[in-house]
């Protein structure tokens, strides 16, 4: 009986972490983003649990990721709070478990799709690459590795991320 206790209490507590892990994505959400990142690139990748093609984009970042650890995600899925448990596992298992990880929480979503790209109409995956001025360069649907290849070049170097 302890040990059931015991495993249920470390499944919760994995629950709990993971929920944590996700942050909701709000108006003023990517003010706040950006805000964190003055003069530093970063890559804001949003995507969704039921994306045909975001694994494999995902998995691509997380390579990459991996490859050059001073590369700045931010993931921001368009699902709701109630996923966040299942989306931090699936970006886990994409190899971006440290990444900054955040979900759509408004009850009307297209207001933080406005916000993000007042041309955006919720097609993902959809990547912001922005680079230390915050000028940002946009590609919807997979994103072809030799630009992401390029962009690092450009936008990641050794003092990148410093203050």
């Amino acid at each position: 009986m302890r040990h059931l206790l015991l495993v249920l209490m470390l499944t919760m507590s994995d629950v709990a972490m993971a929920t944590h892990d996700v942050r909701p994505f709000i108006p003023g959400s990517l003010a706040q983003i950006l805000a964190d990142r003055e003069g530093r690139p970063f890559i804001l990748a949003l995507w969704s649990l039921e994306c045909q093609y975001c694994p494999a984009e995902l998995r691509m970042l997380g390579s990459f990721k991996k490859r050059h650890p001073k590369l700045d995600i931010v993931l921001v899925a368009t699902d709701t709070p109630n996923e966040a448990q299942q989306l931090a596992k699936r970006v886990k298992s994409y190899g971006m478990g440290k990444v900054e990880q955040w979900v759509f929480s408004e009850d009307m979503p297209e207001r933080l799709r406005f916000e993000i790209d007042r041309r955006w109409y919720g097609e993902i995956p959809r990547t912001h690459f922005y680079d230390r001025a915050h000028q940002r360069e946009i590609k919807t649907g997979l994103i072809n590795q030799q630009f992401i290849e390029d962009w690092i070049a450009r936008n990641v170097t050794p003092d990148s991320t410093q203050r």
